[in-house]
């Protein structure tokens, strides 16, 4: 598989047909290590290449991998690593690395492994809507199946041992993608962030750590990863996150009674410059389709499914549009074509902004 054959798929995170809105994905990773091999940061570069080969072939063997397909970090250029960043297969941080390094990635892109990035072992299982204890089982099954394979570095007092002592215990960073935007024009999105952080939860961007929030889109986390078997993190986070979609809810069913004309000016305003712009930056793009996606959830939108808005934010990242133009281009040119390329999906959805 090379990253072109990717852009022929919508993405793992992003293809549900029956995506109720509110919980746009569910992912869980599992940071992993090899019993006496230095960390990443800490090995040689011969000892990185070697490693990798070494958990290359152990990963390959494993059952649940549907036909497996590895990417090395050395040999991709910097645009093949902004789309595997943007559908959400590799971190920033493997993005950086060289040869050594690399990613195994099942065919339906639904379970990854990312190799040498801060652990020697990343696991990740993905998928659309609120299916967080299916893609727990699925990776646990992956981990379950390599740890019959490689001696992992494990410490009957502390669990797993990891480079960040962040992640020591479980190693298990269980996510779920939110959206928001009923808590957002309320004012109330804030308060609720803060509550989350307040009951051991991180709150990120639609692309992780270092990410802004944009398009009201929100990544809910586990913080606590020693102490607490997996299970029990899996079950805190499920119950969290029931409790803000109903939150949400509360706060779209006010909006509709209270503030109806402001949801449909913001909609009206969005359609509008999404048909006619001319630039559109990728932070804008997000930010009006998010306001499209919530006229589709809140019923007042016709027409339009919201795996086509998806699809839109994804091929519109920088990443995705410049491998779809087959060049290079600065944040204008990018702009420019962002424009040109939603303004012709609107059109096609039966949009015109008129």
């Amino acid at each position: 598989m090379i990253v072109d054959e990717l852009l022929k798929k919508p993405g793992a995170w992003l293809s549900r047909d029956d995506e109720p809105g509110i919980i746009l994905s569910s992912r869980v990773r599992l940071a992993r290590n090899v019993r006496g091999v230095p960390f990443p940061a800490q090995a040689r570069a011969d000892e990185r290449i070697r490693s990798c080969a070494t958990l290359r072939d152990a990963c390959n063997s494993v059952p649940s991998l549907v036909h497996p397909f590895f990417f090395d970090m050395g040999s991709l250029d910097p645009l093949d690593k902004a789309i595997l960043k943007e559908r959400r297969l590799i971190s920033r941080e493997l993005a950086e690395k060289g040869e050594g390094s690399g990613l195994i990635v099942a065919e339906n892109e639904n379970t990854a492994i990312m190799i040498n990035e801060e652990d020697h072992l990343r696991l990740q299982a993905i998928s659309p809507g609120a299916d967080i204890l299916s893609v727990w089982k699925r990776v646990d099954a992956v981990d379950t199946e390599l740890e019959s394979k490689i001696d992992y570095a494990f410490s009957p007092r502390l669990g797993y041992l990891t480079s960040c002592p962040s992640n020591v215990g479980t190693g298990l960073r269980a996510s779920v993608m939110l959206h928001l935007p009923g808590l957002h024009l309320q004012g109330e999105a804030e308060a609720v962030v803060r509550g989350l952080g307040k009951i051991g939860l991180a709150v990120r961007g639609l692309f992780g750590e270092g990410s802004q929030a944009f398009g009201s889109m929100f990544q809910v986390s586990n913080q606590v990863t020693l102490g607490q078997d997996e299970e029990s993190i899996i079950k805190h986070l499920v119950t969290v996150i029931e409790e803000v979609v109903g939150h949400e809810r509360n706060a779209r069913m006010r909006l509709l009674e209270n503030r109806r004309a402001i949801v449909m000016d913001k909609v009206a305003r969005a359609v509008g410059i999404l048909a006619k712009a001319r630039m559109l930056s990728s932070g804008e793009a997000v930010e009006l389709l998010s306001m499209l996606r919530m006229g589709v959830e809140f019923g007042v939108v016709t027409g339009v499914r919201l795996p086509e808005i998806n699809e839109i934010m994804l091929t519109t990242q920088p990443g995705h549009l410049q491998k779809t133009e087959k060049q290079t281009l600065g944040p204008m040119e990018r702009d420019e074509v962002r424009a040109e390329i939603v303004r012709r999906r609107m059109s096609d959805l039966g949009f015109t902004g008129d």
